[in-house]
């Protein structure tokens, strides 16, 4: 794949923008003795539905729109996250997806953001054919507190660089900054799942997702519950892809949510039943509840999946 944009420049000017007006947007901003700069998004602060959108285009690589609308489809939920981007491999892949693992002694968290595409630490890159460039760079970590000197000094290593020219932005689950970060990601998922499918991402042109916004719980397992729920039983996406209309709707066929072995309970629950060991859990289960496929070619589209209010409304606590 040829991808010539660079994912953290076009991330720059809104990492400013979230540093420039951190007090409208409730989030705090420090110099850590290293000279990165830390972004408090929901620890010490309240954070806010706003940062969160604002972070969700951070973590997209300043390739995709995140706006929040009231939508009617999902009764009792009606606050409504919607992401678009018109690069979505590079956008979600190649910058939203958290696949970059940081840990330091008890500390561990998931890497996001344009940061992965300057350490380019994972097999991912390797199949994308991407290495960005770039004198700065920016990291979104999902973590109740902020990361260890250490490992803010191994992150700028890894990306070639000088701590200040490092920022962080921190996340909570529990926090509403970290409930648009993480429902955001409802279009990344779709994607990240085409790939594991094998589906050729080099045939997919355009897309779009949107899924509710989950109230935010204090208890980190049932938050992590409620903001994959958001998208595992009302997430919508639709794909505008190349090739033939038969691949187009196997793809539709294979990427709803409900096509995994562990579909049918709130999340918090599959998780307990495998011991919270993350891996356990069916990797086809992360995926949005309904999906629209378009082959271009054809202009012919093909839905599969379906929503389900009845497990979102027990998630979230109805």
């Amino acid at each position: 794949m040829d991808y010539t944009a660079s994912v953290n420049k076009l991330s720059r000017p809104l990492v400013r923008e979230l540093i420039a007006n951190a007090d409208k947007l409730r989030v705090d901003v420090q110099r850590h003795s290293t000279g990165c700069t830390l972004i408090d998004a929901g620890i010490n602060v309240s954070g806010g539905l706003q940062a969160g959108c604002l972070i969700t285009e951070i973590c997209l690589g300043g390739m995709g729109n995140v706006t929040l609308t009231h939508s009617p489809y999902v009764s009792k939920w009606p606050l409504t996250v919607n992401v678009h981007t018109g690069n979505p491999v590079l956008a979600c892949l190649g910058s939203q997806y958290a696949g970059w693992s940081l840990s330091h002694e008890k500390y561990y968290a998931l890497g996001s953001g344009p940061a992965r595409a300057l350490s380019v630490k994972e097999e991912l890159f390797d199949e994308l054919a991407y290495q960005d460039q770039a004198d700065e760079t920016v990291l979104v970590i999902e973590n109740t507190d902020l990361p260890p000197t250490e490992l803010i000094e191994k992150i700028a290593a890894a990306c070639r660089l000088d701590p200040e020219n490092l920022t962080i932005i921190v996340t909570p689950t529990s926090s509403l900054a970290g409930c648009i970060q993480v429902v955001g990601r409802v279009l990344e998922v779709a994607m990240h799942k085409a790939h594991a499918l094998h589906f050729p991402l080099t045939d997919i042109v355009d897309g779009s997702g949107s899924a509710p916004i989950c109230p935010p719980h204090p208890d980190f397992i049932k938050a992590m519950g409620r903001t994959n729920d958001a998208i595992l039983f009302a997430g919508q996406v639709q794909l505008f892809v190349k090739g033939s209309d038969q691949a187009a709707e196997q793809l539709a066929n294979e990427l709803p949510s409900s096509t995994s072995k562990d579909y049918g309970k709130p999340f918090a629950e599959v998780f307990k039943s495998y011991d919270y060991d993350f891996f356990k859990v069916d990797a086809m289960l992360f995926s949005p509840a309904s999906v629209i496929v378009t082959a271009l070619e054809s202009g012919n589209s093909f839905h599969a999946g379906k929503l389900d209010q009845e497990l979102l409304n027990q998630s979230f606590g109805a």
